[in-house]
């Protein structure tokens, strides 16, 4: 019989078996398994289950069945991606980066509410530990060498990353992405104290230059517009880790591991260098002509999600067009685009957006792989969060065994 003791309700095993539709051993092997948490009733009656964690679990067993069969199908309410648009939380994700701040739209992704004015605050003692484990990695160490090791002393440094609430993940994402910018190495004049905006202090982290409010804002709308990309590698590698209920510095951890790849991350780049490229030679045809001769991909074009040009690098062309500086870069970009587009269907996707800005403000050529992980961070943790509500271990597809059939001798 339900019992309504201690201000929730609660459901006897039957019950539970009932609303979950298996039998009551099943009920506790999802106890077993952490998938459910039971009460001994004090009077011997055996055991109670929490009503509302039994009709999520019973929502989760639905939604997981209706999956294709042999198709890892991931539900999420953050990013949906149109043939030519894409949207956070049902709006569109190109007008919202334009209209608000990176942190803004974070905090949008995160809670559903804009919280107006947002800043993120780096503790001070995990900053200096992820400081010290930055500058102790060898000079030649790249952007997610760096981003790794902050995040693993940040992790360290913060005794409650192991509390999986909402409220607490939450907590560690404001704090984990303004430490990461702040233990990067400055190259510029460092930022007023006052200014805590991510964009800003990012900037004096790629650039000896001084920025100008255009370019500031350029930069912010890119990091705004990488926020989040569904299901990309990287995506899904933190969302397994978080299947896993690793904390959520190590799952942001498993996304700078997947993003560290050559085919998710390096884009950005390889289209900087290739501007460099075409504006030392006079044009894009040569350059072009010489990646094709090599059998190597024309860097900055093509995306696979979407029929014409991505919509990021629509918005940040738009911006950078504002910018006198980026003339040249951005002329460049346009040219490479119409040279390729003899071969059809290949249009300019972001990282060769991403690159005018990088080549524009003297930047280094790895500048955009540092944007695209600061601000992803603000989507894994996302992706974290919900991952967290669904079923622990969900994510373990079976492997198809193609070796030798057994028996076998022994070797």
């Amino acid at each position: 019989m339900s019992d309504e003791r201690d201000g929730g309700r609660r459901l006897s095993t039957q019950e539970a078996a009932r609303v979950l539709g298996v039998k009551p051993a099943t009920v506790y092997a999802y106890v077993s398994r952490g998938q459910l948490s039971s009460r001994r009733d004090p009077a011997g009656r055996g055991s109670s289950f929490d009503a509302a964690e039994v009709e999520a679990l019973a929502r989760r067993s639905r939604r997981e069945a209706a999956a294709p069969a042999g198709e890892l199908s991931v539900r999420t309410a953050l990013t949906l991606i149109e043939p030519d648009r894409y949207y956070f939380r049902g709006v569109d994700a190109v007008a919202l980066a334009s209209e608000y701040r990176y942190e803004e739209v974070a905090e949008w992704l995160w809670t559903g509410t804009v919280a107006r004015g947002a800043r993120f605050t780096a503790p001070p003692e995990a900053l200096a530990a992820a400081r010290r484990a930055v500058a102790a990695l060898p000079a030649h160490g790249g952007p997610i060498d760096r981003l790794r090791v902050a995040v693993a002393a940040a992790a360290v440094a913060d005794p409650l990353r192991f509390d999986l609430s909402e409220e607490a993940v939450l907590g560690s994402a404001r704090c984990l992405i303004p430490t990461l910018v702040g233990a990067l190495p400055a190259v510029g004049a460092a930022p007023w104290a006052g200014d805590g905006r991510i964009a800003r202090q990012l900037w004096s982290r790629l650039t000896a230059e001084e920025p100008d409010p255009d370019a500031l804002a350029v930069l912010d709308l890119a990091l705004a517009l990488l926020v989040d990309h569904d299901l990309a590698a990287s995506t899904l590698a933190v969302r397994v880790a978080a299947s896993a209920r690793a904390h959520p510095y190590a799952a942001v951890s498993a996304g700078l591991g997947a993003l560290e790849g050559p085919l998710h991350g390096a884009a950005g780049r390889l289209a900087h260098r290739m501007l460099v490229e075409v504006l030392e030679q006079g044009g894009a045809a040569p350059v072009v002509a010489e990646y094709l001769r090599a059998g190597r991909r024309v860097p900055g074009l093509g995306h696979r999600l979407y029929r014409g040009e991505d919509p990021r690098a629509r918005a940040l062309f738009a911006r950078l067009e504002g910018l006198e500086q980026a003339a040249p870069a951005l002329g460049a970009a346009r040219e490479v685009a119409a040279v390729m587009a003899r071969q059809g269907g290949l249009h300019a996707n972001v990282d060769l957006a991403l690159a005018v800005l990088t080549v524009s403000c003297g930047m280094p050529a790895e500048a955009g792989e540092t944007v695209f992980a600061v601000a992803r961070t603000a989507g894994w943790m996302a992706h974290a969060l919900e991952e967290y509500q669904e079923r622990p271990l969900r994510m373990r597809p079976s492997g198809q065994y193609h070796g030798p059939r057994p028996p076998q001798p022994m070797p």
